[in-house]
């Protein structure tokens, strides 16, 4: 009997994560909510589709008031514990707040500084607390096809903003499906993952290397402390860390397709 993964909020990573799995005969139930053709929860009651489920992923954003998915259906998940075989849930890597450019790994104490970084590590907190076989992936910033530097280079949009210091992980949406993969076919209930590649670099450094790909001009150069950016904007730059992948290659096994961004922006092209 082939498996079935139900995926609550089946955005960018989740889809990329069915591509894999569609291949090997799973049954892939995703939520949304759009009327777009997908499920779309809240809306629809959801036991039956929690019935057929073998595997549960999460990527949904909490909120103040916690999980959302816990929130409407944790009695109805908890009732049914004993068929789920791994439950994945997709945090950030910004539960750890800022290290100043430091290196952390796994067993690093989170100390989130961002609301939505805060609503996250309650998140985690919640499913951790659950018994079932719950992992937590910690996320770094998503790029891959449609999402990547290509677009504002060539409209003139793109703005390198630089600030002494500043780093940020990356991880190309392919291999967040190749670590998830890992992690179901070999599940360890209550583990962590942070999932980047190992090259946390400048982003104006992306950006220049994206623009030269492009053999178009490096954009000009901006000043952090005096460039006009919205809040949301700014906000990006309050933290600065490095973060260990070794978890992901030691224990689940994983080689990352793009263990770097020139190696993944090389790709998008």
């Amino acid at each position: 009997m082939g498996k079935t993964l139900l995926s609550f909020g089946h955005g960018y990573s989740a889809q990329e994560l069915e591509r894999h799995l569609r291949p090997l005969g799973w049954q892939v139930i995703g939520t949304s909510r759009e009327k777009d053709g997908s499920l779309q929860w809240p809306g629809t009651d959801m036991r039956p589709y929690l019935d057929k489920a073998s595997h549960l992923l999460i990527s949904i954003a909490p909120d103040a008031k916690g999980d959302p998915v816990l929130r409407a259906l944790k009695g109805d998940i908890l009732a049914r514990k004993a068929q789920f075989e791994w439950v994945g849930y997709l945090s950030t890597i910004g539960v750890y707040g800022d290290h100043q450019g430091g290196w952390l790994d796994e067993t690093t104490q989170i100390n989130p500084l961002s609301k939505r970084s805060k609503e996250r590590a309650v998140a985690e907190a919640e499913w951790l607390g659950l018994d079932l076989p719950v992992h937590i992936f910690r996320l770094a910033g998503i790029y891959g096809p449609g999402r990547g530097p290509f677009a504002k280079i060539r409209n003139g949009t793109a703005r390198r903003i630089i600030k002494k210091d500043q780093v940020f992980s990356r991880i190309h949406v392919e291999d967040i499906a190749r670590v998830l993969m890992a992690s179901i076919a070999k599940p360890n209930p209550g583990s962590i993952y942070n999932v980047c590649d190992g090259n946390a670099a400048p982003p104006e450094d992306v950006l220049a290397f994206a623009a030269q790909l492009l053999g178009m001009p490096v954009p000009e150069a901006e000043d952090f402390e005096t460039a006009e950016m919205t809040p949301m904007a700014r906000s990006f730059y309050g933290e600065s860390k490095r973060v260990h992948n070794t978890k992901i290659k030691d224990e689940l096994g994983v080689k990352l397709i793009y263990p770097d961004y020139q190696s993944g922006l090389r790709s998008l092209l």
